[in-house]
């Protein structure tokens, strides 16, 4: 049984601020990227990310980082979509190494993915504050691309 839908009910593209490193702290290596900004584009949302969200990340002592964004989605109606993103990125250490230098690499070399919720007041969009939604996410030097499928 497919526990997704066949396809992504929309994509984000996100544009990134560099990371602020907060160095090593009891948790891991702690920093956070800023979000500036960007466009959401699918059969189900379309519209565009307001700046001034952030993602939390911490880099655990195996290399993994542990990803919390929060961000707001604006619709092309207007409607205001909080979003949740909790994830994990890993892989090879040549691979992780060559993401933080800002190189293009191939998404099929690491393990880049998020779980998401929403929450919005706009009755229109009312079905995303009852969905869990899963994302295979591609990282570049300063952007991010999410592919957000439903769980069925």
């Amino acid at each position: 049984m497919n526990l997704l839908g066949e396809r992504p009910i929309f994509t984000v593209a996100a544009e990134l601020a560099a990371a602020i490193d907060l160095g090593a702290t009891p948790y891991g290596g702690r920093r956070v990227v800023g979000i500036l900004g960007g466009t959401v584009r699918g059969s189900r949302l379309n519209g565009h990310i307001l700046p001034g969200g952030a993602d939390w990340q911490i880099v655990r002592s195996d290399g993994a980082t542990d990803i919390h964004a929060r961000y707001i989605i604006e619709a092309e109606t207007g409607a205001r979509i909080l979003v949740d993103s909790r994830g994990l990125r890993h892989g090879p250490r040549e691979v992780i190494a060559a993401l933080a230098r800002g190189d293009s690499v191939d998404p099929s070399l690491y393990y880049f993915r998020t779980a998401m919720r929403f929450e919005t007041a706009d009755p229109a969009f009312d079905w995303l504050n009852r969905i869990l939604a899963l994302a295979h996410d591609e990282r570049a030097a300063q952007s991010v691309r999410l592919d957000v499928y439903e769980v069925l």
